[in-house]
């Protein structure tokens, strides 16, 4: 088969969920500017309606990622535009702002443990199960999943963010497995990003917090990796838009580490 013409992504028809800012919304203009036909499912109104806008072309799906109903809309509103999918990303995501067990009240535990694992987990084995069908019959399908730099280095996260992300390297591993050879599964696991509104636990009281707002934090990101650099939304969705071209026909199973180089240890200077 030989790889499409144009754009790297030309003739392709994608679902990104998770997609009304951030990492997400970058992945969808990406896309879109490497030829792909794009359609999304957004939870939130507001960014739904402001994407919805800028974005005319784009079928845009109001719903919770997390339950069944609203991704099979998703994928039935994108196959009812395009006439099937190609691809899949998920960028759905919810923070605990580095709670650590120590400090999380066992009172909370049960609630906090589903506001994580929902979003963070279980929206992507939804998504993926709703989009199977129509994945199958494209033929050259891939899949992408979120995970984080939380999953691979200790303290970018609290106990349940970490753990969900673990969880989605898992996911990652299995799906590649399970659905070879016609469908790939790769994942990319970004470093701190900015102007994200990546949002902590409402029952831990973060419900409102947005991980994008908090001050100086371009310098403190660009100082705590090796490259340093503060990454963007744009800068890590090129990474998606690698995996899911023709060009990473022969990759499944991996991720991409968009990170500023957290995994280089830097020699100590000698004195």
């Amino acid at each position: 088969m030989s790889a499409p013409s144009g754009g790297w992504l030309a003739g392709r028809r994608a679902l990104v969920v998770g997609a009304g800012s951030g990492i997400g919304r970058a992945v969808v203009d990406s896309f879109l500017a490497e030829g792909a036909r794009v359609a999304v499912l957004e939870r939130d109104a507001d960014k739904s309606r402001a994407l919805a806008q800028a974005l005319p072309q784009v079928p845009v799906t109001v719903g919770d990622a997390t339950t069944r109903g609203a991704n099979d809309a998703a994928v039935a509103a994108a196959v009812d535009a395009f006439g099937g999918l190609d691809l899949l990303v998920s960028c759905v995501g919810i923070f605990d702002y580095y709670r650590s067990i120590v400090d999380l009240d066992a009172d909370l535990l049960d609630t906090a443990f589903d506001q994580m694992f929902h979003p963070n987990v279980k929206s992507m084995l939804h998504s993926v199960k709703a989009a199977l069908p129509a994945l199958h019959e494209s033929g050259n399908a891939s899949i992408v999943l979120t995970e984080s730099t939380s999953a691979y280095y200790p303290g970018r996260g609290g106990v349940l963010y970490v753990a969900s992300k673990f969880a989605v390297r898992g996911l990652v591993t299995a799906l590649a497995h399970d659905l070879a050879p016609e469908i790939r599964v790769n994942g990319v696991a970004p470093g701190g990003t900015l102007n994200t509104d990546l949002r902590g636990l409402p029952s831990l009281g973060l419900g409102e917090r947005s991980l994008g707002d908090a001050p100086g934090r371009a310098a403190e990101m660009a100082a705590r990796v090796p490259l340093q650099v503060a990454l963007s939304g744009e800068d890590h969705a090129w990474s998606y838009v690698f995996l899911a071209s023709h060009r990473a026909r022969g990759i499944t199973g991996t991720t991409v580490h968009t990170d500023g180089g957290m995994g280089v240890v830097a020699p100590k200077k000698r004195s």
